[in-house]
């Protein structure tokens, strides 16, 4: 029996998924075609959505890319009728993609129906648990996490199995513990957490299913981000199929061991990733952090012991109790063990979803994995760890990717967000709007983030405007350092480092914007001018036909001319020459 299988991961349906998925079903005839047809999960190439996996044997199976509803007849007819394989549709980026991953949690990722509980037990899922619950103690499985080496994937970095142990030891006066995966995944640009819940659901909830079991918890929740339904519906139609199965609720597995989890929606703030003002929100209050003299596995949510882990952490756990914790710290670094998920976004050829083991190197990453920079610009800066984290330079390409080394330049792991600029990006203008992102965001509690953080959006509005003054940076610099130290949580305590990495490395730019009134990059609109090269210009009006406000002339095959007067420098006119002819000073 042939399969189809269709990604319907939210990059799927975006890209008209659904559609082609429907298109199949009314084409195929299960019996006659002896073709089932199902549905998976994100493959990770998000830059060739729609994605169909058309699977015969163990050994032969084809990729296609960009399938479209109108595409589908073709393919039941020549390939899967016809025994004809269409070439010119086939993934050929495919064996690039995945030559330098290591996808251990995202395996079953592009493979089984998250739907299906059935997919996820044939390919080993509940096999931990069922190991946990029938031969180890839970000392024995915290033991085990510690010596794996696991992280926390969630930004911290702290050392998961120290953390399950502390709250398992915190006193309880009822011996009530939670445990609580965070999947608020508010990051530009990030969907490693979403993707995972759309496409594997049950190894997130067999990792929290075993957390709970080694702390002594009877209740878990998942409070994920409000504007993630797919991951919502596909984890509640998970958790359903785990109760029918007896792997949720009382006694599981016919053991003494009962607990249960319940989804959480989230409100859309980006504090609340932060654990103190999760949990608060997570108990109907404001959403907002709390000093740590005490730590939440100590006293939580509503004042019990709580183990917090995102999404990622606890989807590693199956994997390290089935393989071993030696099996698991033989990859990655001395101190940064296992693999990470980043979503590799922006500027790049092959955009999508990959899991690398830590130590591999940013060059690796963006070229081998991401297939280098789009139109043959120059790769020119990194940004790692989400609006939080630092901008990392060229000339740094060649470092290890890992907890530690990305702290020591001035960025951080974060939960894996990596947003990619070439040449054509403005480092002022970077900062600018990753420091207006964090002001909107902050929840305004403490002092030195609710006002410093503005007072720093202003310098940068002035001089990506032109406004800027001598001693702006020297200012920038003191404040990042003031909101960095005294700031209550870690939001204010990241948040000046787009700005101070940005300056540490690209402090020509800022020094351009401010002594040159120039913006280098030719982004700050203020500070740049759009004309047209009469030498290069050959009338082809194609400038002119794509300008909003209709402020290019100029007859047919002769040059044409910008009125300065009512150009809104919106660039179209550079994207749509083809010549070379608009000239941005």
């Amino acid at each position: 029996m042939k399969e189809v299988v269709v990604g319907l991961a939210s990059c799927g349906i975006a890209a008209g998924g659904i559609q082609v998925y429907n298109k199949f079903s009314e084409l195929l005839d299960a019996e006659k075609d002896e073709t089932a047809l199902k549905q998976t999960g994100c493959y990770g190439m998000c830059f060739r959505e729609a994605l169909v996996e058309i699977i015969e044997d163990s050994k032969r199976r084809t990729l296609y890319g960009q399938v479209t509803p109108e595409r589908v007849e073709r393919i039941v007819n020549e390939h899967l009728r016809g025994g004809k394989v269409i070439e010119e549709w086939i993934v050929k980026e495919e064996g690039q993609f995945l030559a330098k991953q290591k996808r251990i949690v995202l395996h079953n990722c592009g493979k089984i129906d998250p739907l299906d509980i059935g997919d996820y037990l044939a390919s080993g899922g509940y096999q931990a648990l069922k190991k946990v619950l029938s031969e180890m103690a839970p000392e024995q499985v915290i033991a085990e996490v510690a010596r794996s080496g696991l992280r926390g994937r969630g930004g911290g970095g702290f050392p998961t199995g120290r953390k399950w142990e502390s709250c398992r030891n915190a006193p309880s006066r009822n011996g009530t513990r939670y445990v609580i995966c965070n999947a608020d995944e508010g990051d530009p640009g990030a969907y490693m957490d979403r993707s995972l819940l759309e496409g594997n659901p049950h190894s997130v909830i067999e990792g929290m299913i075993i957390g709970a079991y080694a702390i002594g918890s009877s209740q878990g929740y998942v409070y994920v981000r409000h504007e993630y339904p797919l991951a919502v519906k596909n984890l509640g139609v998970a958790l359903e199929q785990a109760r029918a199965r007896g792997l949720l609720g009382k006694n599981i597995l016919g053991s003494n061991f009962s607990f249960d989890v319940k989804i959480s929606r989230g409100g859309g703030a980006f504090i609340c990733g932060e654990s103190t003002a999760l949990m608060a929100s997570l108990e109907g209050k404001i959403g907002e952090p709390r000093p740590k003299h005490i730590h939440t596995t100590e006293k939580g949510f509503h004042g019990k012991p709580t183990n917090l882990n995102n999404v990622e952490t606890w989807a590693n756990v199956p994997l390290i109790i089935n393989r071993g914790a030696a099996w698991f710290s033989s990859i990655g670094t001395e101190r940064s063990k296992g693999t990470k998920i980043f979503s590799l976004v922006g500027k790049i050829n092959n955009t999508g979803l990959v899991e690398v083991p830590m130590g591999i190197t940013l060059r690796e990453i963006i070229y081998e994995i991401g297939g280098g920079i789009p139109s043959g610009k120059k790769f020119k800066a990194v940004q790692t760890g989400g609006p939080s984290g630092g901008c990392i330079p060229e000339r740094l390409i060649d470092l290890p990717v890992d907890f530690d080394r990305l702290t020591e330049v001035g960025s951080m792991m974060g939960s894996g967000g990596m947003i990619v600029m070439d040449e054509a990006t403005c480092m002022v203008d970077i900062a600018k709007y990753f420091v207006k992102f964090l002001t909107e965001e902050s929840c305004g509690k403490c002092v030195p983030c609710r006002e410093g953080l503005d007072r720093m959006l202003d310098i940068l509005t002035d001089i990506a405007g032109g406004r800027g003054r001598e001693g702006d940076i020297e200012l920038l610099e003191e404040l990042g350092y003031a909101i960095r130290d005294t700031s209550l949580c870690a939001l204010g305590g990241s948040a000046p480092n787009p700005v101070l990495s940005t300056i540490n490395y690209f402090r020509d730019e800022y020094e351009a914007h401010i002594n040159e009134r120039r913006c280098p990059a030719g982004v700050c609109k203020e500070l740049i001018t759009f004309t047209i090269d009469k030498e290069k210009c050959n009338g082809c009006g194609l400038c002119a036909k794509n300008c909003p406000q209709q402020s290019i002339t100029g007859k047919k095959k002769e040059a044409h001319v910008i009125d300065q007067t009512t150009c809104i420098k919106c660039g179209l006119c550079r994207d749509n020459c083809k010549f070379d002819a608009v000239v941005v000073s």
